[in-house]
């Protein structure tokens, strides 16, 4: 690592900002509170399973998906740019620590919870950008010089000071948001419905603590002591609270009586509660249920697993792979390259049907003309064919208002 990169990667702690108030560092550190009163933070939201699950499912099937710089080939065709020093880097190794799948892995996760993910450009000395290195969005501010107008990156670092980074120097993915600057946090703008979940799940961790017995009291007729009530209490919690002391026998010493108190849980719906507040969180991230394991519910993309799967590519994963390829185009290319160059996902993978549709699609595209043998052998992984580059004509077709041959000929 040269330059500013040994200091600005790699980087770990709690989260902060820069010129914080004790709020603002109370907030940054656990999250604002919400209705049910637990505080929802970016990092502490992934103990919530449902978000863990969504944004692992996003984060994974981001960074499996090859990413290749294109150059176009006019007037419609386009080449793999494999002589270009940026194509190894976004292809195969970002930098010396981190693979591809790593990178786009940590951006598309770092997109799920802050909203923004970001890099650091370092350049060789020929000036090319050779190496890419992932920075924390929560230990990012992001400024603008009121002299030029321009981005401005204030990067916290492991050590507490500052850095300013310009912005030729910051590879920015902006995920959704009102701000032209920065994205929105998916966390913080569903935090109610993050929080309510986390509330349930503690509730249920709570109550089998306590023997999945709702609370109650011991009543007896003598009078007690504060200090006598607290011993019992604290004699009768030790004995029967917890599921390895389930099913113990009470004797009921002093003329007590248990008295059970509380709403049981089947009566609050709190089994309901949960599977409703696991649905909303998946319609945040607009995750199919079924894929991250819930199945009672159905959805609306389709009727086969085939369906769903292109329906989870085209509206939950393409707009990820849209605003890296974008972004890519923005602060990694120079305005003459972005002219003949552009990047783009391969999705083929999560796209490709059962074998039986795949050949069908195959056949329909060799007859039709528009697949050679080598095409389809590419799609399926296999190396080409001598001679398997020849597109086939279809005999009983002609171009749009032409006659063949033989009607001139029988005309004459």
């Amino acid at each position: 690592m040269n330059g500013l990169t040994r200091w600005l990667w790699p980087s770990a702690g709690a989260e902060h900002r820069s010129s914080m108030t004790l709020d603002d560092l109370a907030q940054a550190l656990s999250g604002p509170p919400t209705a049910t009163g637990r505080r929802v933070s970016t990092e502490g939201s992934l103990q919530q399973v449902t978000v863990f699950a969504c944004v692992r499912l996003i984060a994974e099937s981001v960074g499996m998906l090859p990413l290749v710089l294109y150059r176009r080939i006019q007037p419609r065709g386009k080449e793999r740019a494999t002589d270009h020093p940026l194509y190894s880097v976004l292809h195969d190794l970002p930098n010396p620590e981190l693979t591809a799948l790593e990178l786009y892995e940590n951006l598309a996760g770092h997109l799920a919870l802050w909203g923004n993910a970001y890099c650091e450009i370092e350049y060789d000395g020929a000036g090319r950008r050779w190496a890419l290195w992932p920075l924390r969005p929560d230990y990012m501010t992001v400024e603008v010089d009121p002299e030029t107008s321009q981005r401005v990156y204030v990067y916290q670092l492991p050590d507490g000071g500052m850095v300013s980074l310009p912005r030729y120097r910051v590879w920015h993915v902006r995920g959704w948001g009102t701000d032209p600057w920065v994205g929105k946090s998916p966390i913080a703008l569903a935090r109610e419905a993050i929080g309510l979940s986390m509330a349930t799940e503690e509730y249920g961790a709570r109550f089998f603590n306590n023997d999945s017995r709702p609370g109650g009291i011991l009543t007896t007729d003598k009078t007690l002591s504060p200090a006598a009530a607290e011993k019992l209490k604290a004699r009768w919690q030790a004995a029967h609270s917890g599921l390895t002391n389930a099913h113990r026998v009470a004797v009921m010493e002093q003329g007590l009586t248990w008295q059970a108190i509380g709403i049981p849980p089947e009566e609050a719906q709190f089994l309901e509660t949960r599977r409703f507040q696991e649905t909303q969180i998946c319609q945040v991230y607009r995750v199919p249920p079924h894929m991250i394991g819930i199945t009672e519910r159905s959805t609306s993309w389709g009727t086969g697993i085939e369906q769903q799967g292109l329906g989870f590519v085209a509206f939950t994963l393409m707009p990820y792979l849209m605003r890296i390829s974008q972004s890519i185009s923005r602060d990694l290319l120079t305005p003459v390259e972005r002219r003949e160059m552009f990047a783009e996902h391969l999705t083929a993978a999560l796209e490709r049907g059962d074998i039986q549709a795949r050949y069908n699609a195959y056949n329909i595209g060799r007859n039709g003309g528009w697949l050679s043998v080598n095409d389809i052998r590419e799609k399926e992984n296999m190396n080409p064919v001598e001679g398997g580059d020849t597109y086939l004509q279809p005999l009983n077709m002609t171009e749009l208002g032409g006659g063949s041959e033989a009607d001139d000929e029988g005309q004459d």
